[in-house]
C-alpha cells in the first residue's frame, strides 16, 4: 500500500498515535517497503511535527485520530513531499484528497504485484537506514537518529539472548505495549526484541498513564515488563496511599515484611542464596498478594530505564520481593548498552555490558569518574543531514560519546553519576553533579514532588522546589490540590493546608520549617560547603510535559526551567552576600 502511494526509497512515513497494531504494522510495511519508519510524540505541537515530517521528506502520515489528523492539516502546505494520510483509530470525520481509512489503505496494496516488492526487499542491505528515532533534545531542534536493519536486528537479539527471554518455541514471553512508540525503548522491546523471541504484545488503553495501566497489568500478567521511573514511582505512590488507609495490624504485618524482604533481597544481591524461614512466611502472607494486585504475579523480569531511577524506590520494591533492574543507553545505541540481570545487580548501577557491547571511560578523573563512551553492532549511522552533529556524537576511533558521567567498579558494573552538560559549575569553580542532591532532598522531604538545583556560575547553590499535587488526567495539568499522602504529611507536621497556594501565600511555618530541616540534613552530608544548599523557594505549579518543563520520557529540561523561572532564581542571587 505504501508502494501504491508512491512512498519512494529513503523516504519517510511517519506514525502519529498511541501503541497499536496499526502501529506496527505501518512501522514493519515502510521498511520494507524501502522507506524510512518514523514515530512522532502524541504529545507534539503542529510546529513539532511539521519539523519531523519535514526533517524526514515524509511522503506518507500515519494518524491515530482526529485530533491527531488536525495538526497535520495545520501544516501539510508546508510539507511538499507529502502525497498521502492514513487515519487508523477511528472513522474518518471528512472525505478529502489523500486521506484514507485504514481499511482504505489496507485494499491499496492489492494492485501491487508481490514481485515489484521482492525486488525492494533484496535490494536492501543491513547497513543501510530503515528506522529515523528523533530524540527529544533538551536544547535545540531534535535530532534524527539514523538506525539501519543490522543496528535493530542485532540489538534485539543480543539484548534479548542477554536477559534471557525465552523463544516462543519453548514458552512464549508476555510483554504490555504502552511506552511511547517513537522511542527507542519500547520500540526495540515492543517490535524488535519481540520479533525476534515471538513475544506476545498486548496494547494498553491510551490512558495508561493517566491510571489504567494496572488494570491492563493484571488482565496480561505480563512475564516481562519495562517501565521508566515514572511508572514505578507512581506504583509506589499508589501502593503507600493504599497501605496508608489500611488497619493498623495489616501495617504492622506488611511493614515487617518490607524490612525482611529488603535485608534478604540485599543480601541476595551480595552473593548470599539461603532463604530466611521468615521470608518464606513474608512472600506467603505478603509479596505474594502485592504482585497479585498489580499484575506482576507471572513477572520475572521487572525492568527500568531512560532516566535516573531513586535508590527509594529501587528499595520500595525490593522490600516488597519485586527487583527491579535497571538498564542503561541511549537512541544513537539502538537502546540498551548494559543491562542488570537477576543473578548480577546491585543498587543503583545499570549493571554489565550486553554481550559484544563495549563500554571506555573517558578522562578518568582521580575516583575513576569519566564520560562514557560506548561501541559495538549497537552504535547508530549518524543523524539525519547532520554531519557535524554526527561527528561531535562519534569520535574518530569509533566511539560515541553518551554526554553520561561514570565508572565502573571493581566487579564491573556501571554507574551513572551525572551529565556532563548539567554539572553545576560554581563561581569558586567546583564541578557539582545536582541530581544526588536533588534525589537527597526528595528524600527528606516527602511532600517535595521535583527539586532543581541552581548555581552555575554562582557564588553559591539554590533549589526550585514543587509540591506533589493532583494532575488533571485529561490534560496532564498539575493542579493545585495537594495529593492524598501530602495532606497526611502536612497533618503530621500540624498544619491544615489542602493545596499547594495556601502553603506558598501563607508561607505555612510548619511545611517551610520542614522542608529547611530536610535541606539541612542534607547539606550535613556534601561533600563540601560549596555543594550546599543555601537557598530554596517553592514554586506554584509542579514541573509537567504538559508545562514544558519536562520531556516526553519525563526528563527534565533544565534549560527551559531555568528560563521560566529566571525572576525567582535571579532574587535568589539580588542580595549581594552568601548566606551562611
Amino acid at each position: 500500500s505504501c508502494l501504491q502511494l508512491g512512498l519512494e526509497r529513503f523516504h519517510g512515513v511517519c506514525i502519529l498515535g498511541f501503541n497499536s497494531a496499526e502501529w506496527f504494522i505501518a512501522d514493519i510495511g515502510a521498511i520494507l517497503a524501502g522507506g524510512f519508519a518514523v514515530g512522532i510524540y502524541t504529545t507534539n505541537s503542529p510546529e513539532a511535527c511539521h519539523y519531523v515530517a519535514d526533517n524526514c521528506s515524509a511522503n506518507v502520515l500515519v494518524v491515530e485520530n482526529h485530533k491527531q489528523l488536525q495538526k497535520i492539516l495545520e501544516i501539510q502546505h508546508q510539507l511538499p513531499h507529502l502525497k498521502a494520510i492514513i487515519q487508523y483509530g477511528e472513522e474518518l470525520k471528512e472525505k478529502r484528497p489523500n486521506l484514507y481509512s485504514w481499511s482504505e489503505f489496507m485494499d491499496l496494496g492489492k494492485d501491487v504485484p508481490d514481485t515489484q516488492l521482492r525486488e525492494i526487499i533484496e535490494s536492501q542491505k543491513p547497513n543501510q537506514c530503515c528506522t529515523l528515532i528523533y530524540t527529544s533534545g533538551t536544547t535545540g531542534q531534535p535530532k534524527g537518529v539514523m538506525l539501519s536493519h543490522d543496528n535493530l536486528t542485532w540489538t534485539a537479539s543480543a539484548a534479548g539472548r542477554f536477559i534471557m527471554l525465552s523463544d516462543a518455541k519453548e514458552k512464549q514471553e508476555l510483554v504490555v505495549s504502552y511506552l511511547p512508540l517513537s522511542h527507542i525503548a519500547a520500540q526495540m522491546s515492543d517490535i524488535w526484541s519481540a520479533m525476534t523471541f515471538g513475544v506476545q504484545v498486548f496494547f494498553a488503553q491510551p490512558d495508561a498513564l493517566k491510571g489504567t495501566l494496572v488494570d491492563t497489568l493484571r488482565e496480561v500478567r505480563p512475564t516481562a515488563f519495562l517501565g521508566v521511573p515514572r511508572v514505578w514511582e507512581k506504583m509506589e505512590e499508589k501502593m503507600k496511599s493504599i497501605g496508608a488507609k489500611s488497619s493498623a495490624l495489616r501495617r504492622k504485618v506488611a511493614s515487617w515484611a518490607k524490612g525482611v524482604g529488603l535485608q534478604t533481597n540485599l543480601k541476595r544481591m551480595n552473593g548470599y542464596s539461603e532463604v530466611p524461614v521468615n521470608f518464606r512466611l513474608a512472600r506467603h502472607l505478603v509479596y505474594k498478594k502485592v504482585r497479585k494486585a498489580i499484575g506482576l504475579d507471572r513477572c520475572t523480569k521487572c525492568y527500568t530505564g531512560a532516566a535516573p531511577i531513586t535508590r527509594e524506590t529501587l528499595e520500595f520494591f525490593l522490600s516488597l520481593n519485586i527487583p527491579v533492574f535497571e538498564l542503561y543507553g541511549m537512541s544513537e545505541s539502538s537502546g540498551p548498552h548494559t543491562i542488570s540481570l537477576p543473578h548480577a545487580f546491585k543498587l543503583t548501577s545499570c549493571g554489565k555490558e550486553v554481550t559484544g557491547c563495549q563500554t571506555l571511560i573517558h578522562k578518568p578523573d582521580r575516583d575513576g569518574n569519566g564520560e562514557i563512551c560506548f561501541s559495538g553492532r549497537h552504535i547508530f549511522m549518524g543523524y539525519l543531514n547532520m554531519e557535524e552533529k554526527t561527528k561531535e556524537a562519534i569520535d574518530e576511533d569509533g566511539w560515541l560519546h553518551s554526554g553520561d558521567l561514570g565508572k565502573h567498579d571493581k566487579d564491573g558494573f556501571l554507574y551513572i553519576t551525572g551529565r556532563i552538560k548539567e554539572l553545576i559549575i560554581t563561581a569558586g569553580g567546583e564541578n557539582v553533579p545536582p541530581v544526588p542532591i536533588e534525589d537527597a532532598v526528595k528524600d527528606a522531604v516527602p511532600i517535595i514532588s521535583n527539586a532543581m538545583l541552581v548555581g552555575d556560575k554562582a557564588k553559591f547553590l539554590a533549589m526550585l522546589l514543587t509540591l506533589k499535587c493532583k494532575v488533571d488526567v485529561e490534560t496532564g495539568e498539575p493542579g493545585d490540590d495537594l495529593t492524598p499522602e501530602a495532606i497526611e504529611y502536612c497533618q503530621k507536621l500540624g498544619s491544615k493546608a489542602t493545596k499547594v497556594s495556601e502553603i506558598i501565600s501563607s508561607k505555612d511555618k510548619a511545611i517551610y520549617a520542614a522542608i529547611q530541616k530536610g535541606i539541612a540534613a542534607v547539606n550535613e552530608g556534601a561533600v563540601s560547603n560549596a555543594q550546599k544548599v543555601q537557598k530554596w523557594v517553592l514554586l506554584e505549579k509542579d514541573f509537567s510535559v504538559f508545562g514544558g518543563e519536562l520531556g516526553p520520557t519525563m526528563k527534565l529540561k533544565r534549560p527551559v526551567v531555568a528560563q521560566k523561572y529566571k525572576d525567582q532564581i535571579a532574587q535568589f542571587y539580588a542580595d549581594a552576600d552568601t548566606p551562611t
